[in-house]
């Protein structure tokens, strides 16, 4: 067994039943992600659109591919026809884009509204304040083509575990609040996606039901590429 494949089965060992392992595979050569998917992983993420879809042209049509990073609307062409899941919806205006695109392949487009719970200027996402006015615009009420299944943060890059925790409960309380106050009735909207390589054992305790994990399967991110 490759070494891939060790640290997918080693992870998906630990994981609870709520929570769905994303292989973040962005840099990584698709013979990587061959070897992943040999070993039963079927969930990728990538966070370029032109990369992700050069790389599902020529791998098996049963992966769902999830898009994690920040999505230029002149880029959604090349993704909106396969995309599983986009986590990364910041603004009413990306949402639209989204759906323009979504109607013109005759999907409904699952998506989540990325907010920003980090102690970082460079990290993207929604206020709580900015999420509300979203959800109560017309323009997001007369979207057909979209979906809003859950929510998406990252936390701060630090060694403070206590602060990464917080972090992470403040995702999960805007998911409460959002949920109770806009989708009560709604089951699609029960995704959380938090935590990475690094934290992922925190997001699952603070309820993490998507965690998205490149290096520790992958090993460290080929920047050249």
């Amino acid at each position: 067994m490759s070494a891939i494949a060790n640290e997918i089965t080693k992870i998906k060992s630990s994981l609870p039943a709520t929570t769905r392992l994303i292989a973040v595979s962005k840099t990584k050569p698709v013979e990587d992600l061959q070897q992943a998917y040999d070993a039963g992983q079927r969930v990728f993420g990538e966070n370029k659109a032109l990369e992700m879809r050069d790389k599902h042209e020529v791998l098996p049509n049963d992966i769902q591919w999830h898009f994690i990073g920040h999505l230029q609307t002149n880029k959604i062409k090349y993704i909106i026809s396969y995309v599983s899941l986009i986590h990364s919806i910041d603004s009413c205006n990306l949402l639209n884009e989204v759906n323009i695109a979504a109607a013109k392949k005759d999907r409904v487009v699952d998506c989540l509204l990325q907010f920003h719970i980090a102690d970082e200027d460079t990290k993207y996402g929604l206020s709580f304040d900015e999420a509300q006015v979203l959800l109560n615009s017309p323009e997001y009420k007369a979207m057909n083509n979209i979906r809003i299944v859950g929510v998406m943060g990252m936390a701060t890059f630090t060694d403070n575990q206590d602060q990464i925790r917080q972090e992470f409960r403040n995702l999960k309380s805007i998911f409460d609040r959002l949920k109770e106050q806009y989708f009560a009735d709604n089951d699609s909207f029960k995704e959380i996606s938090m935590g990475m390589s690094d934290d992922y054992p925190i997001a699952i305790e603070e309820g993490s039901t998507l965690i998205r994990v490149g290096s520790a399967i992958f090993g460290k991110r080929n920047y050249a590429v």
